[in-house]
């Protein structure tokens, strides 16, 4: 979960991190009644969504957040910055495998160049060299695969721990937060997970809470934030075509972050 430069969504574009809202568990959850004329064809399962986002998002306020603010206020911001390009250098293993499946050997020998360089150069991946070498992730995933196979995106769903998904993208998630697992030995295997989750979760902190201090259907945001998120990895970075709904939701946001004061800025 890098910092990345544009070219595509880089991990690091503030506004396009903003789904990553991780490290949530949910313990059960009712389902809530969705008027017939304000249900989105991409989400079904609306009823159900709902009432597992409403717990999340508490979990989040009274768990996740506060342990993420903590990581943010205690360890320095060089040593987060490393744990960031550790784990994109792992996820950039991912990417190579899958611009390879989707027929893109450029960008999978790029992938490895990158890995390659950041692994040596960059310290095991605690730095990452490779970007400013011009070497950019292709952030390639297992759902876009599956979406260069026809696959379609099926219902929008809302799960626990993962938090916003398509049906596509569940392999996605599960093949991501597994490679960690998978090269890490016994003793580092139960913090690789809770860390990469940790550490996402903090880089998301200041658009989650400009969000939330809007007045936003918050729900609403974070999926259609999420699609549009997906249709333009899909699509290599050309624009999505934003609905009116998410165009409506998107003035809103700026509109309340320009009515906020600005935050003083921070000592470097």
């Amino acid at each position: 979960m890098a910092e990345r430069s544009a070219g595509r969504a880089g991990r690091g574009n503030p506004r396009l991190r903003s789904l990553l809202i991780v490290g949530l568990l949910v313990a059960g959850a009712g389902c809530a009644s969705v008027p017939a004329d304000k249900r989105d064809a991409r989400d079904p399962w609306e009823a159900a969504n709902r009432p597992l986002f409403a717990v999340a998002e508490g979990v989040d306020r009274g768990l996740v957040r506060p342990l993420a603010r903590g990581y943010r206020a205690v360890v320095p911001r060089p040593v987060r910055a490393g744990v960031s390009n550790f784990f994109s250098n792992l996820a950039d293993i991912d990417a190579a495998v899958n611009a390879l499946l989707q027929g893109k050997p450029r960008a999978a020998l790029q992938d490895v160049g990158r890995v390659f360089i950041n692994t040596t150069l960059g310290l095991g991946g605690l730095l990452d060299p490779a970007t400013p070498s011009g070497l950019e992730s292709s952030e390639e995933d297992l759902g876009q695969t599956l979406a260069v196979w026809g696959v379609g995106a099926g219902p929008y769903l809302y799960l626990p721990v993962l938090g916003p998904v398509t049906l596509r993208d569940t392999p996605r998630i599960a093949t991501q937060l597994a490679i960690p697992s998978v090269l890490f030995d016994d003793s580092a295997r139960p913090y690789a997970v809770p860390l990469q989750i940790l550490s996402g979760r903090a880089d998301a902190l200041d658009l989650t809470d400009a969000r939330d201090a809007s007045a936003l259907d918050r729900y609403a945001f974070t999926r259609e934030a999420y699609l549009q998120r997906r249709r333009f990895d899909i699509d290599d970075g050309a624009p999505p075509a934003a609905s009116d709904e998410f165009d409506d939701l998107l003035d809103e946001f700026d509109d309340e972050l320009d009515d906020e004061p600005d935050a003083p800025e921070s000592p470097r």
